[in-house]
């Protein structure tokens, strides 16, 4: 009964190819969560892929419906698994819905919903987003129990079924349920890695503001020779409205939406983490705030991007003058913004620029907020300290992701310290054709979770303090 019996039953669990033979079936779902069609799939996949499993484990669960009605969100599974009430608890949580297969767009020999392997990846959707990610866990916990016959602490465990398309009802769930949800931290897993060779581990998260704008000015389009000079164009205002949020290489423009929450402190943790490591495409370094290194930019930073435009018939274009024109765009945003003045600071300054008629239309779907944990907080060490015995390695340690998740959930809801510890890496293709995990961080990930997992058994942080 030792840590390192644990890892090896872990890395026995990966090298047999149990892990890929059940990735393969939780990736056979097509819980697609954007697609209507798929909400009885959504709901199969936690009682019959999750379910049962962690009752064998010894959870006490339950299939919750989405509160969020408006939304019309999938379900929750709600597990518990309660060794001794005085002993420290683990929140844990995980997403098994998917987004769009996107079939037809993958290169040729691969299906979405089919996991292929080739060389060291494992193709298809959900793989790395989030399937992989929450079965390791699982799978590392297993490997615990059958070493020490006990955890040594409580485990606690949320799947939702919506978190790719905003993952509408988790907050109420969490409010609803905070007397059962409450534990010590948060331990999940989502997101990249930094480096493919290196854990990483974050603590929070960028959040996301999503909005449309639209120039509506006319019913129908007009011959461009005879209306040209005439009539505003659509496009143009919007391009010119677009176009003075940042300036040419991308420095945002709006003063409400530059952070001030990059300090010296957090400067120093970003100083010497890497970006674009084991991923395509090549980072600009000519993008972006003059003044900031890569990683103050993608990690303490706000950034605007427009997700889509359009003006005009796109595939067959016409001599006319579109009517109207449209732009999906999001600006991803750190801890320290005002995100309640966002949009009316964007009123204001587009006002300025003479564009009225330039309409702001926020997005009716969820959001996530910007979360971030010191990095000096002792659960933030803890788990440093474990990831760093198990590999040899000192792992990446970010405040906070660039990219969004519902972190907020846990640490504003419930009041969690959150610690992310992520199974995938920059290149994996998620949201794309040819979604894809690597064997080698799946094999160190299962070595990693389980040997945290064991640690977590044996002392915590509150325990040491005690």
């Amino acid at each position: 009964m030792t840590r390192d019996a644990a890892i090896a039953q872990a890395t026995t669990y990966f090298e047999s190819g149990r892990l890929e033979a059940e990735l393969a079936a939780l990736v056979a779902y097509r819980s697609e969560s954007q697609n209507p069609d798929q909400a009885p799939v959504l709901h199969e996949y936690l009682t019959q892929a999750i379910q049962p499993r962690l009752e064998a484990m010894g959870f006490d669960c339950a299939i919750h419906a989405n509160p969020s009605i408006e939304k019309a969100g999938g379900p929750f599974l709600l597990g518990t698994r309660i060794e001794d009430p005085d002993l420290p608890t683990v929140l844990t949580y995980g997403h098994g819905d998917v987004i769009w297969g996107q079939d037809g767009q993958w290169r040729d020999g691969l299906a979405p919903f089919e996991l292929t392997p080739d060389g060291d990846r494992l193709y298809g959707r959900g793989s790395a987003d989030n399937k992989v990610q929450h079965l390791i866990n699982i799978a590392a916990l297993e490997a615990v129990l059958s070493v020490r016959g006990t955890l040594g602490f409580n485990v606690k465990i949320v799947l939702e079924m919506s978190e790719e398309i905003g993952s509408p009802g988790l907050s109420e769930m969490m409010a609803l349920h905070r007397d059962t949800l409450q534990a010590d931290v948060l331990i999940a897993s989502d997101g990249p890695r930094l480096s493919a060779t290196q854990p990483t581990m974050f603590m929070g998260a960028r959040g996301v503001l999503g909005f449309d704008l639209v120039v509506d000015l006319r019913k129908g389009a007009h011959h461009s020779g005879n209306w040209g000079g005439l009539l505003a164009d659509p496009a143009m205002l919007l391009a010119h409205a677009v176009a003075s949020i940042t300036d040419a290489r991308g420095q945002l423009q709006i003063p409400e939406w530059r952070p001030t929450s990059l300090t010296p402190k957090l400067r120093a943790a970003l100083r010497d983490l890497p970006v674009g490591t084991n991923a395509e495409p090549t980072v600009d370094m000519d993008w972006g705030e003059a003044d900031l290194t890569p990683a103050e930019r993608a990690y303490g930073w706000n950034s605007f991007t427009v997700l889509a435009m359009k003006s005009g018939n796109t595939e067959a274009p016409v001599n006319a003058i579109s009517p109207t024109a449209w732009a999906r765009c999001a600006m991803r945003y750190v801890v320290g913004t005002d995100i309640e003045n966002a949009l009316p600071a964007l009123r204001r300054h587009l006002d300025a620029q003479g564009l009225q008629k330039v309409q702001i239309q926020p997005l009716d779907q969820g959001e996530f907020p910007a979360t971030r944990l010191d990095p000096d907080h002792p659960w933030v060490a803890y788990v440093r300290a474990s990831l760093e015995r198990t590999t040899g390695k000192d792992p990446h340690v970010l405040p906070n992701l660039a990219g969004s998740l519902p972190n907020d959930c846990f640490a504003h809801v419930l009041g969690l310290p959150t610690i992310w510890i992520p199974h995938s890496y920059l290149g994996c293709n998620q949201h794309a054709p040819d979604e894809h995990v690597l064997k080698p961080v799946c094999r160190e990930a299962m070595q990693v979770m389980a040997g945290l997992f064991w640690d977590i058994g044996t002392s915590t942080p509150e325990m040491a303090a005690k």
